[in-house]
């Protein structure tokens, strides 16, 4: 693939061309020329877009597809087109499907699907069989097929015993273990955030406590055993204030959050809205604001989409009965440039990648061309025309977002909305 974009702003702080606008010549997927004036001799396409920016390409830590098992909801091919539209590059798959992602086979499956696509895809492995919680899956198997991390997607491991062993076991061959920060059984059948919300709108609260109380102790977990651990999607101002504290005490343990925990309260399921249902709940603003903190300060090391796409029979029934869970990889960008910087919403955008044992790649004359393409100076409603999953579960559905993304460079590959 050649390709000459025309008068791209870059925003990359790791270049040495960052925050100037300049023609950005790509040939086979190399970037080989980056100047004020290209000329195109050659003849290569060349793409002119309003207002265009360029940067590194975006990751994402958590995403679902359903497939295997769950095609309705979402395909792999349709997933990571999705993604591509929305400007990711790579992305992390969860192994909530059926069959649960649990072995090598499993995780060549995911890898051969996503063969020669323009984004590419890296599998979560199921911690435990099945993601049961019971006995733990064939871990080292699976990292040698491909697997960069392991985790029940939004399952909590109950058993402090097992957690212990994972952590010691997965420490022998560099394996990432992530867990759910969820205490089963204080959070019980909560749908929501437990609070006056809650109470008014008579629906059961699942209270800050129960993340809370399994944060502190995986932390325990991980200081004694010494492993390594990523906390997927926090979603309290106490769990930022303990995981800070776990960082200066060097233990060696991250931590996302789910961009709608990052803007949207309780207050949205007033409507009962079944998009607005998800895994951890939206909490309150105070706890907004604790985590847009420690995205600033650090102590929080990436966002996510938190990408889950539900078909609509599970949606569109009672709050109660509806399944957790919302797509987010189309309104990730415009949902972050609304609150942040341009320069601090990319810098999200690209974090996280070197916690998985990912290669970042530059915006650097020789280096492969690895971008995300958008303009982050325009304002609209998001609506379902701006949604590519097969599912249009979208909590941000009528919300006002900022910044549309115009598509991907990546693997030799020109994607485009």
């Amino acid at each position: 693939m050649n390709v000459l974009l025309k008068s791209a702003t870059i925003i990359d702080s790791k270049s040495d061309f960052h925050n100037q606008t300049l023609d950005i010549l790509i040939e086979k997927g190399i970037i080989t020329e980056v100047s004020k004036q290209i000329k195109n001799p050659k003849n290569h396409k060349e793409i002119k877009l309003d207002n265009l920016h360029v940067s590194q390409g975006w990751f994402d830590s958590s995403v679902s597809f359903g497939e295997p098992g769950y095609e309705e909801r979402e395909t792999i091919e349709n997933g990571l087109k999705t993604a591509a539209l929305s400007g990711f590059t790579s992305v992390l798959v969860n192994s909530n499907t059926n069959p649960v992602i649990d072995s090598y086979a499993d995780i060549s499956f995911l890898k051969g699907k996503a063969n020669g696509n323009a984004v590419s895809l890296y599998p979560v492995g199921a911690l435990t069989k099945e993601s049961k919680g019971d006995e733990l899956a064939e871990l080292f198997d699976m990292k040698s097929a491909g697997a960069v991390a392991y985790c029940d997607y939004q399952k909590p491991i109950s058993n402090p015993n097992l957690m212990k062993l994972a952590l010691q076991y997965a420490s022998n061959f560099g394996g990432l273990v992530m867990s759910f920060p969820q205490e089963s059984k204080i959070s019980g059948a909560g749908v929501m955030n437990e609070n006056v919300t809650s109470t008014s709108l008579g629906l059961k609260g699942n209270p800050s406590l129960a993340e809370e109380l399994q944060i502190v102790r995986d932390l325990f977990l991980l200081e004694y055993t010494g492993g390594q651990l990523h906390i997927p999607t926090i979603s309290t101002a106490k769990s930022v204030a303990l995981v800070r504290e776990a960082k200066q005490k060097k233990l060696n343990v991250s931590c996302s959050v789910a961009i709608h925990n990052l803007i949207l309260t309780d207050d949205e399921l007033n409507t009962f809205n079944t998009n607005c249902k998800v895994l951890p709940p939206l909490r309150t603003q105070e706890d907004c604001d604790a985590l847009i903190e420690g995205l600033k300060d650090g102590t929080i090391d990436m966002v996510t989409s938190d990408h889950n796409p539900i078909d609509i029979e599970h949606k569109k029934i009672e709050f109660d009965h509806a399944k957790f869970g919302t797509i987010g990889l189309e309104s990730a960008f415009g949902a972050l440039n609304s609150v942040f910087t341009i320069k601090k919403t990319i810098d999200l955008l690209t974090k996280g990648k070197e916690r998985f044992g990912i290669e970042t790649t530059p915006i650097a004359i020789g280096q492969k061309a690895n971008l995300s393409l958008f303009n982050p100076n325009i304002d609209y409603t998001f609506t379902k025309e701006h949604i590519h999953s097969a599912s249009k579960n979208s909590i941000f559905e009528n919300q006002q977002l900022k910044g549309t993304v115009y598509g991907i460079v990546a693997n030799n590959q020109l994607i485009l909305n």
